[in-house]
């Protein structure tokens, strides 16, 4: 049996704030116990560096789309685009897409025709979604209940921090919940309560990096290693050993990110 071992599904390693140090960090997460990092475009203009990060390292993959945040300056990019992009045998994974109506960087129906291109591209390649939802938890559901009535399609809610009511629907959707940092915060005894009620084979870690770092780090820069710290309130607050997680966990990852090897997590 392999020796249990983490995986960060949400992380941004190609944003600035790593440029210098790219190397150490994907070496930091490894030493961490951290066998594969998931690199997440937000940006279909940036999206060669995305690319370029996860064919660099061999336990790094990567993901194509637009956040709900770029909907309306980025070129508009149709479900046929997004397709192309994914035949890259690194990219696993659609988006990160989604609604975002804390910030309404962009228009909501900018968002909304968006979120729909790439809900089709994740229908036709079969790879997972990743949904990013922030104040929108109604139209989050409306358009995956309607979208989903065209055909299912695999995905999670990634850096989950909404109701209890969305989890719950996106679990009955056959969707994943993917849990940052915020987990560990001080505050978050609602989102806490919320994954303790959730089955342990529907949920994944992730870092989100550079961003929410877990407690202890919290106010530092983010990075994949600190995953271990999200995963280790996990595990208090499902009642499983680390080890009993960190295999729940990467086994969930390795079931919706079909595309990713088995060998790429474990080792050959």
């Amino acid at each position: 049996m392999n020796a249990p071992v983490l995986v960060d599904s949400h992380c941004h390693l190609d944003f600035p704030d790593f440029a210098e140090e790219v190397d150490e960090i994907v070496n930091r997460a490894h030493e961490a116990g951290v066998g594969l990092m998931v690199t997440i475009s937000t940006k279909i203009s940036e999206f060669e560096r995305v690319r370029a990060v996860a064919e660099r390292f061999p336990h790094v993959y990567c993901t194509v789309g637009i956040h709900p945040h770029e909907a309306e300056d980025e070129p508009e990019t149709s479900a046929a685009r997004l397709i192309e992009l994914a035949q890259h045998p690194k990219v696993v994974g659609i988006g990160e897409t989604g609604l975002d109506f804390f910030y309404e960087h962009s228009p909501r129906e900018a968002q909304e025709t968006a979120f729909r291109a790439h809900i089709a591209a994740s229908r036709e390649t079969g790879l997972p979604l990743i949904v990013h939802t922030r104040d929108a938890d109604e139209d989050t559901a409306r358009i995956l209940a309607e979208e989903m009535e065209k055909g299912a399609f695999p995905g999670l809610l990634h850096c989950f921090s909404s109701s209890r009511q969305l989890a719950e629907k996106a679990v009955d959707f056959g969707f994943y919940i993917s849990l940052s940092g915020i987990l560990t915060f001080k505050k978050a005894e609602e989102l806490r309560e919320t994954a303790e009620a959730l089955p342990l084979d529907r949920l994944l870690v992730e870092t989100d990096a550079p961003y929410l770092a877990p407690v202890p780090k919290r106010g530092k820069r983010n990075e994949p290693s600190f995953v271990v710290h999200t995963a280790a309130k996990l595990a208090e607050v499902k009642g499983v050993s680390g080890a009993e997680l960190a295999e729940a966990t990467t086994e969930n990852f390795l079931k919706l990110f079909s595309r990713v090897p088995r060998e790429a997590v474990y080792g050959a």
